[in-house]
Formats: C-alpha cells, sequence, structure tokens
C-alpha cells in the first residue's frame, strides 16, 4: 500500500476542522486568547474635553501675545470638576487629565508662565487658541468599533478594550490535549533508570507545541505497554473532554505496539496510518466522536516533528488562531543525496550572512533518537519524495520550527 503523502495526511486531519465555541472571561485572562466577537466601545472617550498638560486653563484671546497677564481664579485636577466659569482675563489652574472648564478653550503650559504677584500670572510666549487640550471623543465614541473577531488579544488590545469599560470579552475556547506517553521502558525526568530504561521526554515537546499555539495541555502520564493501563488513561482524557488526544510512541507494528488496537477498542475510527514522511512514518490520526486522535511516534525527533507539521495546524484551527508554517528559502551549505520516497525533515544548522541569506548546513548525523542534534538545529530542510541531489550552494526550503 502507497504511503499516504504529507500534504494529503494534514488535509484530512484539518478538513472539517471548526473553531471551537466561545466562552466569556474576565478581562485580566483575556491576554493571547483570540476575540470571538467584535468589541464595540461602551463609552466614549475621552468623555470630556480635558488638558493634555500641567499648566492653566483660559481662553485662546486672552493668551495671543507674550506678556498678556490672567487672574488666576481656581484649580482643577485629575478625577474633579471646577465649579465657576473662565471669564475675560481669568484662567484656572488645571492638571493633566482634568476636565477643561467652562469658558476655556485653551491650555498654556505651566513652562511657559511666570508668576509676578500672587493670583496673576504673566505669558512668556503666545499659546494659540486651541492648544493642549484633548477632545472628547477624540479616541473613541460609544459604539464605535474598536477590535475585530480573531485578534489575538495582545497588551495593547486589551488597554483599549479596558478603556472601552468591557470587563469581560468573548473569547475562542482554548484546545485541550490529552498527552500520553506510552512504554514500559519510559520513567519521568527526575528518576533514577534501572537496565533498559530510559528517561521520557516526548511529553514535554509535544506540550510545548501545543502551547505555543494557546492550547491547554493534560499530561496523562506515561502508560506501560498493558492495553488496560492505556485504556484507562483514553477513557481519562475522554471524560476530562479533550478535544486532541495525543499518544507517543506504540503506535508502529511490534508486539508492544497496541496504541491503535486501544484506540479502536475504545471507539475510534481509523482515518489512515503511516505516512510519506521522516521521521515519523507510523504517524496515526483517527477520531473518537469529537477527539481527534493523533499517534505520534516513539523516536523523540520525530515525535517533535510531527508535532510541529501536523499537531499544531490543527489546534491553531481548532482556536481560531492564525498559522502558517515560518519556511524560508536558504542556501544548502553542503553537498545533499538525492531523496527517496519519503517527505525527509533534515536537521541543519542555520546562519544567516550580512546581506540577509540563510545558509542551511545539514548534520552528517540524522538519527531520529538524537534530541540534542535536534535542539541544535535552527531548521529543517524539507526534501521532498525523490528530490534530486543538491549540490552545496543551490537553493533549499527550510521549516523553521517556531
Amino acid at each position: 500500500m502507497a504511503l499516504l503523502a504529507v500534504e494529503v495526511a494534514l488535509q484530512r486531519i484539518l478538513e472539517d476542522v471548526l473553531p471551537l465555541g466561545a466562552e466569556t472571561i474576565p478581562l485580566d485572562q483575556a491576554y493571547d486568547r483570540v476575540l470571538a466577537e467584535p468589541v464595540s466601545a461602551l463609552r466614549t472617550q475621552p468623555p470630556f474635553d480635558g488638558s493634555a498638560m500641567d499648566g492653566y486653563a483660559t481662553r485662546g484671546v486672552d493668551c495671543a501675545v507674550a506678556g498678556a497677564r490672567l487672574s488666576l481664579i481656581g484649580e482643577v485636577a485629575a478625577g474633579s470638576v471646577f465649579s465657576g466659569s473662565i471669564g475675560e482675563h481669568e484662567c484656572v489652574r488645571i492638571f493633566t487629565g482634568a476636565p477643561l472648564p467652562s469658558g476655556a478653550d485653551t491650555v498654556v503650559i505651566q513652562e511657559n508662565v511666570k508668576i509676578p504677584t500672587p493670583g496673576v500670572i504673566e505669558l512668556l510666549e503666545p499659546t494659540a487658541t486651541g492648544q493642549n487640550i484633548r477632545l472628547a471623543g477624540i479616541d473613541f465614541r460609544q459604539g464605535d468599533p474598536l477590535i475585530e473577531k480573531g485578534c489575538v488579544l495582545g497588551p495593547a488590545a486589551l488597554s483599549l478594550a479596558a478603556s472601552a469599560n468591557h470587563a469581560r470579552l468573548a473569547v475562542v475556547r482554548r484546545p485541550l490535549v490529552a498527552i500520553i506517553s506510552t512504554g514500559d521502558e519510559l520513567l519521568p525526568p527526575g528518576s533514577t533508570p534501572g537496565p533498559g530504561q530510559i528517561i521520557s521526554s516526548n511529553t514535554y515537546g509535544i506540550a510545548a507545541c501545543a502551547r505555543s499555539v494557546g492550547a491547554d495541555v493534560l499530561d496523562l502520564g506515561i502508560a506501560p505497554d498493558r492495553k488496560d493501563a492505556l485504556s484507562a488513561r483514553v477513557k481519562q482524557a475522554m471524560e476530562a473532554g479533550a478535544d486532541v488526544l495525543v499518544t507517543s510512541g506504540g503506535a508502529s507494528v511490534g508486539d508492544h505496539d497496541i496504541v491503535r488496537e486501544v484506540l479502536s477498542t475504545e471507539g475510534m475510527i481509523l482515518d489512515f496510518w503511516k505516512i510519506a514522511i521522516r521521521p515519523g512514518k507510523p504517524l496515526l490520526f483517527g477520531k473518537m466522536g469529537k477527539t481527534r486522535c493523533l499517534g505520534l511516534p516513539g523516536n523523540p525527533v520525530a515525535s517533535f516533528i510531527c508535532s510541529q507539521v501536523f499537531l499544531k495546524p490543527l489546534l491553531a484551527r481548532l482556536g481560531a488562531r492564525p498559522f502558517g508554517q515560518h519556511i524560508r528559502n536558504a542556501i544548502s551549505g553542503a553537498d545533499m543525496p538525492k531523496n527517496g520516497p519519503r517527505q525527509d525533515y533534515v536537521r541543519a544548522q542555520l546562519e544567516e550572512r550580512k546581506d540577509g541569506q540563510l545558509i542551511a548546513t545539514p548534520f552528517s548525523m540524522q538519527d531520529s533518537s538524537m534530541l540534542r542534534i535536534m535542539a541544535n538545529a535552527g531548521g529543517l530542510i524539507v526534501r521532498p519524495p525523490f528530490a534530486p541531489a543538491l549540490k552545496m550552494g543551490d537553493l533549499c526550503p527550510v521549516l523553521i520550527p517556531g
């Protein structure tokens, strides 16, 4: 049977995926969430004509020339209102953010006056009418559209929503990803491995990939190579309402590779198993009700690359989050042989020249168990199936993991 192409596999994973429903949350919890509904202003900002500077509120007609003198009749600070009205040749001491008193249309900044006698100010230079005033509604008015649906809420957008008097916002629900590592040989970090045992690492890379596109993670730990143990964790994932169930390991064809059988027993409808990718051939995908199941290979590098290529786009679409693989053209820093029938993701060291041209030099070792090389790789040279040989200096596409 021909292996499924990477592009076809990704298309089948994403083909009927729609964003999850909305939930309304407090504003202080909305950072990096995706807005589910547009935000309009609930108020006008600023709600009144106010001072943009510390100085003196007066009439523009009375401060058109240097040397003009004005009588000081009061003071107003932010949060208070001057109860009187400014008349001819009068002024009120005003501070930034305070409402402009009745009768005033200009603010003279404090640096441009002197006080020759108590209760009197003298202008050192003229001030044009309307200077240093923020007019009501200059930022926005009640009902104005402010933030579009689909916006990933950052600091500026949150400040704007707060200024518009929104205490809560409707956002797209974060996808919940349940992760199960499988294997009798695995122990959690911090353990002392016995004979034949290794430290489990895949969950941490998978979880980081999930969180990088806004998903929540439920770590269900390590399941030994027993059907009952794996089945129990699958049930936990379903009870928790996982949108995506990710397993790591146990998806190949060995006697202890039980993931496909257990998931099918628990109700998964298999879509595909095995794709034309290197590393990561034994990847499987299916659906268990509304939960999408992604069985990743156990080899650490294969697990990471498949998370980047398949899991992140899936989670981004569920969360209505913009996503695109970061792919750049680079110059190959070494000769590369022609590729075989599987799309290869070759770990490479990246160097950017002064002219901005990227150079990608593949590591000599490409074993899918070697995490140090994966961690040191700035990118992955993408070699399509049956790609011809590359000479040093030839252009090649490079996927830069995010």
